[in-house]
C-alpha cells in the first residue's frame, strides 16, 4: 500500500522543486539581461582590440598656482618626499575651481620640486603636475573613445568601487542562472535524451580548445 503512495509524493516534491527552480532561474536572468549583453558585446570588441583603431583625443591645459598655495605645497613636500599623500584640501579645492577636477582624496606622488596626481579612469587617462618652484600647473585628459570606455567597464579597470561590487553580484547571479538551469535541465533529462550530449559538448569543446590551442 505503501508503493503507490509513494509516487504521487515524489511528483508532488518533483514539481515543487521544479517551480523553485523555474523562479529562481528567470529572476536571475532577468536581473542578468543588460549585464549579459554588456559583457558579450565587449567581449567581442576585446577580443578584436587589435582590429578597432582608437584615436585618442588629448586635451592640455595650463594653469599657475597662486603664491600661498605654493607656499603650502613646498611645506607638505618638505615633509613628504617620495611619499604618495592625497592633496591638501586648499590643493583640492584649487583644482576644481580652476579645471573642474575631483581629486577625491587620491594619493599624489610627491618629491621636492613638484606634486603629481594621477587620475586614471575608464577609457582613458588624465594627470596633474605642479611645479613647486614656479607654480606651474600643467593638466592633461586623453579619452580613447567610448569602445574603450566599455572594455574598461568589462575589465573593472579604474571603474571605482561601486561597479567593481556590481561585477561581483552579476557574476554570482551568473552563477545562479547557471546552476539553476542545469539543473532544470537535469528534470527534463529523461524527456530530451540529446540533453546530457549537448551539455557534455558546451564543456568539452572549450576544454579541448584551451588544451590544444592556447599556450
Amino acid at each position: 500500500m505503501s508503493a503507490p503512495a509513494s509516487s504521487p509524493n515524489r511528483n508532488a516534491g518533483r514539481a515543487v522543486w521544479l517551480k523553485n527552480l523555474h523562479q529562481w532561474h528567470w529572476i536571475s536572468s532577468a536581473l542578468c539581461l543588460l549585464g549579459m549583453l554588456l559583457f558579450s558585446v565587449t567581449g567581442i570588441t576585446l577580443n578584436h582590440a587589435a582590429q578597432i583603431e582608437a584615436k585618442p583625443a588629448v586635451t592640455r591645459h595650463k594653469a599657475e598656482v597662486p603664491a600661498p598655495l605654493q607656499a603650502q605645497l613646498r611645506q607638505f613636500a618638505a615633509g613628504h618626499d617620495g611619499a604618495k599623500e592625497a592633496l591638501p584640501a586648499a590643493a583640492e579645492r584649487w583644482l576644481h575651481d580652476t579645471w573642474s577636477l575631483d581629486a577625491g582624496g587620491r594619493p599624489a606622488e610627491w618629491s621636492l620640486d613638484e606634486v603629481y596626481l594621477p587620475l586614471p579612469k575608464a577609457g582613458g587617462d588624465a594627470w596633474v603636475r605642479i611645479g613647486l618652484e614656479d607654480g606651474a600647473a600643467e593638466y592633461e585628459r586623453t579619452d580613447r573613445g567610448w569602445i574603450s570606455w566599455l572594455n574598461d567597464v568589462h575589465k573593472g579597470r579604474n571603474t571605482g568601487t561601486a561597479w567593481n561590487w556590481f561585477i561581483d553580484i552579476f557574476a554570482a547571479t551568473c552563477l545562479v542562472f547557471c546552476l539553476t538551469g542545469l539543473l532544470i535541465l537535469k528534470f527534463h533529462a529523461a524527456n530530451r535524451p540529446f540533453t546530457w550530449p549537448m551539455v557534455g559538448l558546451g564543456i568539452l569543446v572549450p576544454c579541448a580548445l584551451a588544451l590544444l590551442f592556447i599556450h
